[in-house]
């Protein structure tokens, strides 16, 4: 019984180091995962974020001239899941590890095979499968963390942002999907399930098969006569067809359908700009 009361006291008194052993204590640079969705797929970004601390960052704690892992700890990885083009050059669908050499008015931009890298460890040129140079932007507010961002979107277009200190470098990467979502909405216009309204969305939103954008919005509305955001989708593509009076129409038609909707006034807005807009 006294081995049993020891072994007891024994273990309540080692039960707190335990406690502390599992606590994630902060660290010197945080890591980060984001995920951005981006044309018909997800761009991920895996990296860590290590701060200014007072210190002078490029030219100085981050050289000049030399590769950089583009954060800190292990090498930032980037995942991107479609093909796309970096600064109009292609790329296949992936994971790769972002590599980047500072200069003061511009950078070199490397994607890699070596995801596995420690940082600049391992790394080796001979590994890339895409290299470009971009332009150096100097910002007013300081960054005090390194940060990568997905900016500027668009269905077929985006940014990736890295920034940190007063030097912003901005990687602009396209989609070229147009003909893959056409092929897809025109293939599944014949399913039992019908992307009407989406079609007519995207159409309108490219700004091309305006008059197939209107048959697919009023078939929409034929599957839910009560939807009456389609009649503003309508509006928008009158309007992109210059035709002002059936924009103003199927407008009004939306602001009645919505009016015992919360969202009465937010369309009566859209609505009334639409009616200026094309006085």
């Amino acid at each position: 019984m006294k081995k049993f009361i020891i072994s007891a006291l024994l273990l309540a008194a080692l039960s707190p180091f335990a406690t502390a052993q599992d606590m994630k204590l902060p660290a010197p640079s945080p890591s980060a995962v984001i995920k951005q969705d981006f044309s018909t797929s997800q761009i991920e970004i895996s990296y860590s974020r290590p701060a200014m601390r007072d210190r002078t960052i490029f030219g100085d704690l981050v050289p000049y001239g030399k590769v950089w892992r583009t954060g800190a700890n292990s090498a930032t990885k980037i995942t991107f899941g479609e093909d796309v083009s970096l600064n109009g050059k292609a790329l296949k669908a992936g994971t790769y590890a972002l590599y980047t050499v500072p200069g003061e008015t511009k950078w070199k931009v490397m994607l890699n095979t070596g995801t596995s890298n420690w940082g600049v460890s391992g790394f080796d040129a001979k590994d890339d499968v895409l290299e470009f140079e971009v332009p150096v932007t100097k910002t007013e507010k300081a960054v005090q963390s390194f940060t990568i961002s997905v900016a500027n979107l668009s269905p077929t277009s985006c940014d990736i942002i890295l920034a940190w200190e007063h030097t912003q470098v901005n990687i602009p990467v396209t989609a070229d999907n147009d003909q893959r979502i056409t092929d897809y909405l025109e293939t599944a216009i014949n399913q039992p399930k019908l992307p009407y309204a989406q079609a007519a969305s995207y159409y309108l939103e490219t700004g091309k098969h305006l008059d197939k954008a209107l048959l697919y919005a009023d078939k929409a509305i034929e599957e839910n006569p009560n939807a009456f955001w389609m009649y503003w989708t309508k509006a928008r593509i009158y309007q992109a067809q210059g035709k002002k009076t059936e924009a103003i129409a199927a407008g009004e038609k939306c602001v009645q359908l919505s009016s015992q909707t919360p969202y009465a006034a937010e369309y009566k807005n859209h609505v009334d700009k639409l009616k200026t807009a094309m006085k």
